[in-house]
């Protein structure tokens, strides 16, 4: 059963995959016009510090409903004699909106300071009740994802849902073109993915936080019960070296999903994005 909270769907899964590896050999990735190479890419846009917090909601009808927050924070730790990013994300409900459904959930990535690959993978989710916690190792000597559940073949250069974030984040956006793809595979629920983030250009947007130049990009989704699936869901990451998610927007069955960034520290590169804060 694959359930992500909606207070974190639209983070851990912005670059959700789309489409499914339908045997148990390697998939091969869509073809790509700017991003080739090995699965190594090199970090510019965070840093062992970093924090962002942000707020979600839904608009329906006009009205914007908040139901939750959630942060990102980054430590750089040993993981069997590695150097890693720990990456932990959390989320959960509003205190004002647990009457209509509560949420409490953590995801961790241990992503490979040097090779920028997930070593480790731990979702520990609460979600209305549904609880699940799961623990994948990513042996990349034997490509191979272990868990309780079992031994998984994966391709070469597979991510998790968090890393593929934090490896969205350092996409070198300048050097693409309107329309262009990043394709990458993902893991989750002992399957593999294949998905891409498409890049839609350049421009100004207005958050609560403030005025902002940003990148925006459109990350293929599923469909399912939430997300009608597809490029309906857009991101915009700041402009400049440390492209932070500052806004999120999805449709939904009814209204949509907005995530908005509320706060941040220990960027590794100045903001200069920020055109003007409220």
């Amino acid at each position: 059963m694959r359930t992500l909270s909606l207070f974190l769907i639209p983070y851990f899964l912005l670059f959700a995959p789309g489409n499914r590896a339908t045997d148990a050999s390697v998939p091969s990735p869509p073809a790509v016009t700017a991003v080739a190479g090995g699965c190594s890419i090199p970090n510019t846009a965070f840093q062992a510090g970093e924090k962002v917090g942000f707020t979600v909601g839904y608009s329906v009808a006009g009205a914007f409903v908040p139901a939750g927050t959630g942060s990102f924070f980054t430590t750089q730790e040993k993981l069997n004699g590695r150097s890693v990013y720990h990456i932990t994300g959390t989320g959960r409900t509003l205190s004002s909106y647990e009457w209509a459904y509560k949420a409490n959930d953590t995801y961790e990535t241990y992503v490979d300071v040097e090779t920028f690959q997930p070593l480790r993978f731990i979702r520990n989710i609460n979600e209305g009740g549904y609880k699940k916690y799961q623990n994948v190792s990513f042996i990349k000597s034997a490509n191979t994802a272990v868990s309780k559940e079992g031994t998984f073949k994966v391709p070469p250069c597979v991510h998790d849902v968090v890393s593929s974030v934090f490896y969205a984040r350092n996409v070198d956006y300048n050097s693409l073109k309107p329309g262009d793809k990043v394709p990458f595979s993902v893991f989750l629920d002992n399957e593999i993915f294949s998905m891409y983030i498409r890049y839609m250009g350049k421009e100004t947007i207005t958050t609560k936080y403030g005025k902002f130049k940003a990148i925006k990009i459109k990350p293929l989704t599923i469909k399912g019960t939430i997300f009608e699936g597809g490029e309906k869901m857009t991101v915009w990451v700041t402009d400049d070296a440390n492209r932070v998610p500052i806004r999120v927007e999805s449709p939904i069955i009814v209204g949509k999903v907005k995530i908005e960034m509320t706060s941040f520290e220990g960027l590794k590169n100045p903001m200069k994005a920020l055109i003007k804060k409220n």
